[in-house]
């Protein structure tokens, strides 16, 4: 019988989700009740409290010594690691994230074999399991309050106040748009079909690229700009998206083209450290200045995005970005961007993001690791063996566990 514990969550500042509710919980361990026990690690902070996973039958535990397989969201500290076990979290070493060089180093001294959410996918290449949808939605939201906020034109409650998606949902009745209002949107996946969601409920509509550019608007409209819309290459400004996913040294952004024209910039893209930048200081200074808001749920920081110069917090979700001296300011003042970049958007409604992350977990990802043969699903997210070694498909992460920091 497989035991897996739930872990509290000990990463600082505390995150409040779960990778499985009460509920979850018990319908698992009845419909595996040969194959599997599930534990709880006792708890203060999590969104769902300790007693609602003791009423549903679930037994709470001060460790989780007794367990094969251990799960929690975000990143252990690595004194709560125990040896020689099987963990599944999102490390965040796998882009070789020089802050968790030291986490990945100690899972390999204490022999344990890591399984990573983010890299948990199909024989397709698509995520299983992820929280990219809450990020969407709740990056969405923030979007449009910050933008209220900064106009004056409505006022919205945080996100994070209201604790329920339905509120959310319901909040949205005061966004109250002027006419002629333009959004940019880049990005599809979980994160942009996420942002969807939130904008499906507005009264904005949306229009293709070229009519964007080309033509004006007394009703609010949005364009969803794909990738070969906003690059394109230097010496023809054509776009071949094999090429350019292959070597886009050659190419260029021209996103500035749409948000000289807009008000609002909702970045939901995956961006590579190998791709051009989409919007540079130079730009905001001097061309880009219709635009009053850009809510980045990418959050790449000093990057893609000139403005985004640090994350934000749930607490403290907006600063500004002086577009003359580069450097923050208040994002009241007139002339400032508003910035949006909250990096951790789905624990604002940790109770919706866990329970959906916990569906995905237990359709998509529990029969493969209850599978009786290795299966690729699990086995290519797998990057530490249970020896604790770096597996084939993670070698790549050789040089960067081999750096001492200083």
């Amino acid at each position: 019988m497989l035991k897996i514990g739930i872990a509290r969550e000990g990463k600082i500042p505390p995150d409040f989700r779960v990778p499985l509710t009460p509920e979850q919980c018990r319908f698992i361990k009845e419909k595996y009740a040969e194959q599997v026990d599930i534990l709880v690690q006792k708890s203060p902070i999590r969104t769902f409290k300790d007693e609602e996973y003791s009423r549903q039958g679930i037994q709470l535990v001060d460790d989780l010594q007794n367990c094969d397989l251990i799960m929690g969201v975000k990143e252990f500290p690595i004194a709560d690691l125990i040896p020689g076990k099987t963990y599944l979290f999102f490390s965040h070493t796998i882009k070789m994230q020089a802050y968790n060089r030291k986490l990945l180093q100690a899972i390999m001294e204490k022999h344990i074999s890591l399984i990573d959410y983010e890299v948990i996918k199909d024989e397709k290449g698509k995520r299983l399991i992820g929280f990219g949808e809450y990020a969407g939605i709740v990056g969405c939201y923030n979007g449009f309050r910050t933008y209220g906020l900064k106009t004056g034109c409505y006022n919205l409650v945080k996100a994070v106040e209201t604790n329920d998606r339905k509120l959310v949902e319901k909040e949205l009745e005061k966004v109250d748009l002027p006419k002629g209002f333009k959004m940019v949107l880049t990005g599809f996946g979980r994160v942009g079909n996420g942002a969807m969601e939130i904008i499906d409920l507005l009264p904005i509509k949306q229009v293709t690229a070229e009519e964007f550019l080309s033509e004006s608007f007394e009703e609010p409209v949005f364009a969803h700009l794909d990738t070969h819309q906003y690059y394109r290459r230097k010496s023809d400004g054509k776009f071949d998206k094999k090429e350019f996913y292959h070597d886009p040294s050659g190419y260029e952004s021209n996103l500035w083209e749409y948000l000289e024209s807009a008000d609002m910039y909702i970045p939901c893209h995956f961006w590579s450290d190998r791709s051009p930048v989409l919007v540079t200081k130079e730009q905001l200074r001097t061309g880009i200045q219709r635009l009053k808001v850009i809510a980045d749920i990418s959050c790449d920081i000093n990057k893609p995005i000139a403005s985004t110069i640090r994350p934000s917090t749930i607490a403290d979700p907006i600063y500004g970005y002086n577009r003359l001296t580069g450097e923050e300011d208040n994002f009241m003042n007139e002339g400032v961007l508003a910035v949006m970049a909250v990096d951790n958007l789905p624990c604002e409604l940790p109770k919706d993001a866990s329970r959906d992350f916990g569906r995905e977990f237990t359709e998509n990802v529990l029969p493969y690791l209850l599978s009786a043969e290795a299966s690729p699903v699990i086995e290519n997210a797998r990057i530490t063996d249970h020896q604790g070694r770096l597996t084939s498909h993670f070698s790549y992460l050789t040089d960067y566990v081999s750096k001492v920091e200083i």
